[in-house]
């Protein structure tokens, strides 16, 4: 069983961080085509922020209907793997920020509610005492597959073409590779979404500050891993020939973003020990603190910013799946799932604001600003978990 458990795990991560490499396909190759292609930018925020409106879409309506209950989950993570790659393709032979694109990003954006959610709902089915860990290696996962793009597209070469169709392969091979998990033995059915939960969440106290922690989190994660790589091409630009500058821009985004992955399965690790809520506040303190150094050493020394930078990758995201379990954790057993459903959906809606006016706001009032604003989440999200764990 231990074997079985391991290769299962394995593969699954696996096919989560090759699927996961589609989220952030056009952030990653937005400064190639804009070479090509001139584009608004409200059109460059679109292709970002379309993924974040398609997965609150998608995760919705996976949600209502129970297809992860009703169908086998390593089918729905198979199928919806290899359709994401095949819509992403569509990018190959789309205007760049055109309509047809950005429609592209959301149908993607969709499809990956049937990727990352149920790539979670197969983790916690192979344990019970140790599904902090196999929670956060799976939210980990995610991470190294959002970082992958920057990667691909520092070694592709100024051409974002071949970016996106080594992306769009790699969900295509993640659907055939979670054909070869095993379900394991702790895996149940969730009922679907209830829509008790609205109301039934507002007026659960441990609930709507797991909610508030969780909001403040996503005010700052989402905007940093869609934007980091435009902001310190920026930066660097100041002290470094602009081709330079965009190379070491990918690099930063592929590090910040990954170390933060494999930050993940540690914190899962703690939490599962010295608590959810601290493993939350302590996150969320370190990450608003560097976003606030990033902003002040803007435009300073590039190897000062690159650290910097990967500090606050690290500690953004290893929060994200522990307020998930504090959500179930406060939450009636009955009502559990359609908490962390809406939860999951108001924390993206949330995304797709901050995604699509980061740039906007960036062009505004320049990026020290924007980059100093996005500290304001954790800070809000931090009062919320010292209240939460006020509550005797």
């Amino acid at each position: 069983m231990v074997t079985e458990k391991f290769r299962s795990i394995t593969l699954l991560l696996i096919a989560e961080v090759a699927a996961l490499s589609l989220w952030f396909v056009s952030a990653a190759v937005l400064p190639d085509m804009l070479r090509e292609t001139p584009m608004s930018p409200f059109q460059q925020a679109a292709l970002s922020s379309g993924v974040q409106a398609g997965f609150v879409i998608g995760a919705l309506l996976s949600a209502v209907l129970g297809i992860a209950d009703r169908y086998d989950p390593r089918v729905v993570l198979a199928t919806s793997a290899v359709s994401a790659g095949l819509v992403n393709a569509t990018l190959l032979i789309s205007e760049p920020g055109g309509s047809a694109a950005i429609a592209a990003r959301v149908i993607t954006g969709a499809l990956m509610a049937g990727i990352y959610p149920v790539g979670m709902k197969i983790a916690v089915g192979w344990g019970e005492r140790d599904r902090g860990f196999l929670v956060g290696a799976l939210v980990g996962a995610t991470s190294l597959g959002s970082a992958s793009p920057h990667l691909i597209a520092l070694t592709g070469g100024a051409d974002w073409r071949t970016t996106v169709t080594i992306a769009s392969l790699a969900s295509i091979a993640a659907g055939f590779i979670a054909l070869a998990v095993s379900i394991g033995p702790y895996h149940v059915k969730s009922a679907g979404f209830d829509p008790r939960a609205i109301t039934a969440a507002w007026t659960n106290r441990r609930v709507r500050l797991a909610y508030a922690g969780y909001l403040g989190h996503m005010w700052e994660l989402y905007a940093m891993w869609a934007w980091i790589a435009v902001a310190t091409a920026a930066s660097y630009g100041a002290t470094m020939a602009a081709a330079d500058a965009e190379r070491l821009s990918k690099l930063t985004a592929f590090v910040a973003i990954g170390s933060g992955g494999i930050a993940c399965a540690v914190a899962g690790y703690i939490a599962d020990r010295a608590g959810k809520a601290n493993v939350t506040i302590a996150a969320m303190l370190m990450s608003g603190a560097a976003a606030l150094a990033t902003a002040l050493t803007f435009g300073g020394p590039a190897w000062l910013t690159f650290a910097i930078v990967v500090v606050w990758g690290t500690t953004i995201v290893p929060d994200s799946a522990q307020f998930s379990a504090l959500v179930a954790d406060a939450a009636p057993p009955e009502l559990a799932g359609s908490f962390m459903t809406l939860q999951t959906a108001l924390g993206f809606a949330l995304t797709f604001v901050t995604v699509q006016v980061t740039p906007v706001l960036a062009a505004a009032a320049g990026w020290p600003i924007v980059l100093a604003g996005l500290a304001l989440g954790p800070a809000f999200g931090v009062v919320a978990m010292l209240r939460l764990k006020a509550i005797r």
